[in-house]
């Protein structure tokens, strides 16, 4: 994937990248804010040295809705437009990105004014009860999007496979990648992947914001996530498991592990996972039948 025009002479990491699509019909207009994504402090290190380092941002953005008050998210600021967005479907608070008329973030207020076209529906009842997640920065997940998650319907196994030749060759890409996390740490990584070749990739403060950023970014691009494999550096909540499938895609893959409850949950909808995935190591947790393994080809190509 290469790097956007601006920043192509620029040696600052990205937390966000995509390959350039086109905008679907009815797309919502956003307002690009992206923030600074670093900050230069003093440390003392264990030898008593002085020495300058960076470490990534963190800012509160609160989301209103039509002007009513939402959530407040804690963010890198990377791409916060398509974060809100995201957000927004992910909860189930609009089902598709042209019931949204437009998202401007301003810094200087810390807010995202989202303005939809017809207004959200029983936007009270769908928000009274709030489940506060596992994960950087807390996350939340309103009741109403856990109720629907059941009625989600991913493409059978033999239209969403992976090979163990393509899961290598994500994670290798994985493992290069110039981000934020590798120059300063402290933030996770997402990406999605048609193949081997990488879509989009994001990162924040918290796994379930970087996840929802790349769901705004299909949303605003008319990606179909049914034929995609969504890689994470964080562990494979329930929260997580829950927006993948919501975002519609079957395979995912997390350089982490799997909790107990993620795993009921994604056994139930039929997706694959794997985890502890890194250089050529992983554990595909469930979802075998869409699993083409290659341990002999793998063993080949390592010596």
């Amino acid at each position: 994937m290469a790097p956007r025009e601006d920043d192509a002479e620029d040696d600052t990491p990205l937390a966000f990248d995509a390959v350039p699509l086109p905008r679907r019909a009815g797309a919502p207009r956003l307002n690009p804010a992206r923030g600074p994504l670093l900050r230069r402090i003093e440390i003392v290190d264990q030898h008593g040295e002085r020495r300058d380092i960076d470490i990534p941002a963190e800012r509160p953005l609160t989301v209103f809705v039509d002007k009513r008050e939402l959530v407040t998210l804690m963010t890198l600021g990377a791409a916060p437009e398509l974060l809100v967005l995201g957000y927004l479907l992910n909860q189930d608070l609009v089902r598709r990105a042209d019931e949204v008329e437009s998202i401007d973030v301003d810094w200087s207020v810390e807010a995202a004014a989202v303005k939809t076209h017809r207004g959200i529906a029983n936007l009270a009842e769908k928000t009274a009860h709030r489940v506060v997640t596992t994960g950087c920065g807390q996350g939340t997940v309103f009741g109403d999007a856990m109720a629907q998650i059941g009625a989600v319907r991913l493409p059978a196994a033999q239209s969403a496979r992976i090979a163990q030749g393509t899961l290598a060759r994500i994670l290798e890409q994985m493992k290069s990648r110039n981000s934020v996390h590798r120059h300063a740490g402290s933030v996770h990584g997402c990406a999605l992947f048609r193949g081997t070749e990488m879509l989009v990739f994001a990162e924040d403060v918290g796994r379930h914001n970087a996840i929802d950023t790349i769901a705004g970014w299909m949303a605003v691009h008319g990606i179909d996530g049914g034929d995609k494999v969504f890689y994470t550096t964080g562990r494979l909540t329930s929260e997580m498991v829950m927006k993948s499938a919501h975002m519609g895609v079957p395979i995912v893959v997390s350089r982490n592990g799997v909790t107990a409850m993620g795993h009921e949950l994604a056994t139930q909808l039929g997706m694959t996972l794997f985890g502890r995935a890194a250089n050529r190591h992983f554990l595909c947790y469930c979802g075998f039948e869409r699993f083409d393994a290659e341990p002999l080809a793998q063993a080949l190509t390592a010596d």
